[in-house]
């Protein structure tokens, strides 16, 4: 009952905010920007802290103006977010493009399924655009919220474009039934979050620190022979963005153990390193360093 008295109270207003022009919007981001950096103070020393173990060369005027620019591009994706309740096909596609989106079609042509990587850096949600440009059915991972009227509102609304939102534990399962019944998949993963330690199998170095690692995409593309892409996206002005997708392997099974999951991070560390603002630096990414085996 309290969820529900939550979702009729609070789902109004964001449906409100989300039918407003992008330039009303932006002029609210600004605003937010201030009051959560400069009044509210919402972690800045962990960005801080992250920006400083990962960009160790950079002074410290270089990284307190990456601060800034990060919690600018930090509360814009929030308002996107929110936008992308309402957004219309037409204007997603006007905003978030594609450079070589045959690639997808050529892969599609050796009846394999593929796992397509992508990560917390620029705009990641507005990527729900692909599932209508695609012959592949279209899943992605996520977090469930405890919300359950949220949650099923937040599933609808990328169902829009054709793209399906799974738990993550639920795409393991359907990966093996479409595998199973030849359905020809896409699963999108952001697979650049900290796992939990006790169930850590691999470490190694991001952004020259030695944290946890996700293994789960390798193991699913060994086990069932899918291939692997990266979708590298860059924000070209405020509200725009382009990706590219980099194929990583068509033979999975070729590679050593974790080989294919280190060449996934240097990609996004190469993206990182070229515009460290953008990537999500409030996640507690370094957190578990202390721990990690000598």
């Amino acid at each position: 009952m309290i969820n529900l008295l939550v979702y009729i109270l609070v789902y109004p207003f964001i449906w409100f905010l989300s039918i407003l022009p992008f330039r009303i919007l932006y002029t609210i981001s600004d605003g937010v920007y201030f009051l959560l950096y400069y009044i509210i103070g919402y972690r800045k020393k962990v960005v801080y802290d992250n920006l400083k173990l990962a960009l160790p060369e950079k002074s410290e005027a270089e990284l307190l103006a990456i601060r800034k620019q990060f919690y600018h591009h930090f509360v814009d994706i929030f308002i996107e977010m929110i936008k992308s309740f309402t957004i219309s096909e037409k204007e997603v596609n006007k905003r978030y493009t594609y450079t070589n989106i045959e690639l997808l079609s050529d892969l599609y042509k050796d009846g394999k399924s593929l796992i397509l990587l992508a990560s917390h850096y620029a705009n990641w949600e507005w990527m729900v655009s692909l599932s209508s440009k695609i012959n592949y059915k279209s899943y992605a991972a996520f977090t469930k919220i405890s919300n359950s009227y949220f949650n099923n509102k937040i599933k609808k609304t990328r169902a829009r474009f054709g793209l399906e939102l799974k738990e993550t534990w639920k795409v393991i399962l359907e990966v093996n039934n479409n595998h199973e019944n030849n359905i020809q998949s896409i699963y999108g993963l952001l697979s650049d979050q900290s796992p939990q330690v006790q169930k850590t199998h691999y470490w190694n170095n991001f952004l020259g620190v030695k944290v946890p690692i996700h293994t789960g995409t390798e193991m699913l593309a060994k086990k069932y022979d899918l291939n692997v892409a990266y979708i590298a996206t860059k924000k070209i002005k405020r509200g725009y963005y382009e990706s590219t997708f980099n194929l990583i392997t068509t033979e999975p099974k070729k590679y050593a153990d974790y080989e294919i999951t280190d060449m996934y991070l240097r990609q996004l560390e190469a993206q990182i390193y070229e515009e460290p603002a953008y990537y999500f630096w409030t996640h507690k990414r370094f957190k578990h360093k202390d721990k990690a085996p000598k």
